[in-house]
Parts: C-alpha cells; sequence; structure tokens
C-alpha cells in the first residue's frame, strides 16, 4: 500500500496496489502489519457499512472521550466526498479540513484520526460506505459539528438546499458555538 500525506498531519490517504489480469483484480484492502509500519500502529475493533443515495450528506460525526474513535474508511460502491475536520482546540489546523473522493473504482481509504470530524456526501446513485473503527460504539459518546457549516469551506459537491440529512445531522452546532473536547496534544491513536 501507498500511503499518501494530505495538507493536515496524521490524515493520510491509504492506495493500494492493484494486481489486474483477465479475470478483474485483487488487492489487500487492508493489512495490519502494513498500516501498523506505514501509519500508525492502531488496534481496529469494530466493523461498520452503510448504504446511502444520492444527495444524503453523513456528518460530521465523533465520539467525545474516553471513547474516542479513529476510522480507516472506504466506498465499495458509488463515489462519495468523504472528509475529516480537525476539531482540536490549539492546533494550527483546527477547523480544517481534507477533502477526498473516495469510489468503488480508485479504491482509496482515508484514514481520520482521534479529534477529527468525519462525514461524506454520496455522489453517485447508490454508496456503500465501510469503516473500520479502534473503538466500539457509544451512543453516550456521540458528538458532531454541523455538516452545514459554511465557515469550514467545504465544497459538498451538491446542493445543500436538497441535501438529504438526518434529523440528528440537522442539529449539530455551528464550529465556532462548538467546545471541543479534544486538544491538541490528544493522543490521536491510543485508547
Amino acid at each position: 500500500m501507498n500511503v499518501i500525506k494530505t495538507d493536515i498531519p496524521d490524515v493520510v490517504i491509504i492506495k493500494p496496489r492493484i494486481f489486474t489480469d483477465s479475470r478483474g483484480y485483487f488487492f489487500e484492502s487492508y493489512s495490519k502489519r502494513e498500516f501498523d509500519e506505514k501509519v500508525r500502529p492502531v488496534d481496529f475493533v469494530q466493523d461498520n457499512e452503510s448504504r446511502s443515495t444520492k444527495g444524503v450528506l453523513r456528518g460530521l460525526h465523533f465520539q467525545c472521550p474516553p471513547f474516542t474513535q479513529s476510522k480507516l474508511v472506504r466506498c465499495v460502491k458509488g463515489t462519495v466526498l468523504d472528509v475529516a475536520v480537525d476539531i482540536r482546540r490549539n492546533s494550527p489546523t483546527f477547523g480544517k479540513h481534507v477533502a477526498v473522493e473516495l469510489t468503488e473504482d480508485n479504491h482509496l481509504a482515508l484514514f481520520v484520526p482521534r479529534g477529527f470530524a468525519h462525514g461524506f456526501a454520496v455522489l453517485s446513485d447508490v454508496a456503500v460506505f465501510q469503516y473500520k473503527c479502534d473503538n466500539f460504539y457509544h451512543p453516550e459518546a456521540d458528538g458532531g459539528i454541523s455538516i452545514l457549516d459554511t465557515s469550514l469551506g467545504i465544497d459538498w459537491r451538491i446542493s445543500l438546499d436538497s441535501a438529504i440529512l438526518s434529523d440528528k445531522d440537522k442539529n449539530h452546532p455551528l464550529l465556532e458555538e462548538f467546545d471541543s473536547p479534544f486538544d491538541i496534544n490528544i493522543d490521536l491513536y491510543k485508547k
């Protein structure tokens, strides 16, 4: 696998080595040994999958301490615009984001460390999205910032007027109203 750095340290794009022939293709979507060596040691404990239709916006989600999560995300069907926003107080990149198109054809994955909010927009008719988490889901620790916050400068590449959001996602605070439970000194990788 190749690791592609982004403008925010610790948020990286994973590009797998793809082997193709007349039958199709093969690639390792995840190798703990290689991930630990090239990115960081992370103990993923839960895999999730969602299916969404065109125009769905999900996010910007995170889990509050002590149940923070790192995520390794990818799109296995369709196309999404995937986004990670730095929400660590005192971070030089606080409020900045990384956006990457993840598709069933490019096979890219995005690593979203602890201290970042995560969300995505569905650009294709249907998208199946998979993500690995390094902590279990704790509903009492659910957090979010508004995916509609224009101060974040995210071009979701869909009309926000017709975007499909859950009731929960419609009610997250804007970044300027948000009192982040994360600090720049958070250990991004360990429980």
